[in-house]
């Protein structure tokens, strides 16, 4: 495979690859996702987070695979038009780009409701600025940025689980690994979980600016997954030890209602502290990631050619990180979308679902065949098991993208 145009400049190594990989999954969803997904699962929450995982693993050993060998820009677009023709490429791109352009808008408007209530949207835009002038400067700043951010985010989590499990309110009988709300309410969970993971695509959406590719992506997106997975258990059977399934489907903020049940209100403050600087770390790989697809897409006018540029310096491909980061500043200055993006869930489960189809074609032998069927599987099974309304609206953003592409081939092929 041939990348047209000027290409990006290859210097992140593993380290850097992991660290951007738990930068995007070790984000803010952990401080919120636990709730909603404790009230769709009840006393299940533990294996719905176990069945997240594990489709979460064969998606990214699908997505590694692919990875090493199409390294370049663009994810889960680049291998469905390599393996399964240029729609089911268009058609992940297009669920990429839409669902994690709201994502963007909602984590910034997070970041201001932590930093500043009153000012939310000032601060989210000022947040958006920020991190695509980082973006643009390189990408080996974004990755120095991230790591500071992961470093502060996963102290306040060991914080919070050492508080938690040392309390005299921890009890173990309160983990619960039953299913009080059944198979189904376990599923809608693993759904909402599932979300949380779904960063370790990231090192995939940057495989232009990997060294190594072959060898660095199948290493770096496993570790990666692996220490977020470590992170998760520990935080949830914490959270769960002081809180129980009851009390963590009620709670407004879980990890702050946790060490506060803990008996240690003082650390409420630095809980935070640590959701708005991991939210930041959210954004900024959010940012990285819609702006290395738009450029992919770009590549082949599914978007605007002009966004296929490449800065002759910095070696980023910055028209497309300033066109991100505008409409993401647009939509954080004038909406409030974090009530409404339960479509992006719906967006990447599909985006893998491709990347599960894509990974079926790289092997006939069954033994390696299974991995990708089984995230096919759960890609599906999962998308269909989120709320309605979620499902419904995920289903339309799709069906919008079918009909642009359908368009797009009318016009040129009457051109």
């Amino acid at each position: 495979m041939t990348v047209s145009g000027p290409g990006l400049r290859r210097t992140l190594g593993v380290g850097d690859a992991v660290v951007i990989g738990l930068g995007s999954m070790v984000g803010a969803g952990i401080f919120a996702a636990l709730a909603p997904a404790a009230r769709a699962a009840g006393s299940g929450l533990l294996p719905a987070l176990a069945v997240a995982a594990l489709v979460a693993y064969c998606n990214a050993m699908s997505s590694a695979r692919l990875a090493a060998r199409y390294p370049a820009s663009g994810g889960t677009y680049v291998y469905g038009r390599e393996r399964l023709g240029p729609f089911w490429g268009y058609l992940a791109g297009w669920a990429f780009v839409v669902g994690k352009t709201a994502s963007c808008a909602a984590m910034a408007l997070t970041v201001g409701a932590y930093v500043w209530p009153e000012q939310s949207h000032a601060v989210a835009v000022a947040a958006v600025v920020a991190l695509t002038a980082v973006n643009y400067g390189g990408v080996q700043k974004s990755a120095w940025l991230t790591r500071t951010i992961v470093a502060v985010v996963l102290a306040v989590l060991a914080a919070v689980v050492v508080v938690c499990l040392g309390s005299a309110e921890s009890g173990a009988g309160r983990l619960g690994f039953g299913a009080s709300e059944g198979v189904g309410g376990v599923l809608q969970a693993a759904g909402l979980l599932f979300f949380a993971f779904a960063g370790y695509a990231r090192i995939a959406t940057l495989g232009e600016e990997v060294r190594d590719p072959a060898r660095t992506i199948p290493r770096a997106i496993p570790m990666a997954l692996g220490i977020a997975l470590a992170v998760y258990v520990c935080v949830a059977v914490a959270v769960l030890s002081v809180l129980g399934s009851g009390g963590l489907a009620s709670a407004t903020a879980p990890l702050a209602d946790a060490v506060r049940a803990a008996g240690v209100p003082g650390l409420v403050p630095v809980v935070r502290v640590g959701a708005a600087v991991a939210a930041l770390g959210s954004l900024l790989a959010l940012i990285l990631g819609v702006s290395r697809t738009t450029l992919a897409m770009a590549r082949d006018r599914h978007l605007p050619g002009v966004l296929a540029a490449v800065h002759p310096r910095f070696q980023v491909p910055h028209r497309a990180e300033l066109a991100v980061g505008a409409v993401v500043a647009v939509l954080a200055a004038t909406v409030d979308v974090r009530g409404a993006i339960g479509f992006s869930s719906f967006s990447v489960l599909a985006y893998y679902a491709v990347a599960n189809a894509s990974a079926w074609t790289l092997d006939r032998a069954p033994a390696t065949r299974l991995v990708p069927a089984v995230g096919l599987l759960g890609c599906a099974l999962l998308a269909f098991s989120l709320p309605a309304v979620s499902v419904a609206v995920g289903a339309g953003v799709l069906a919008v993208g079918v009909a642009a592409y359908a368009v797009r081939r009318r016009v040129t092929a009457r051109g």
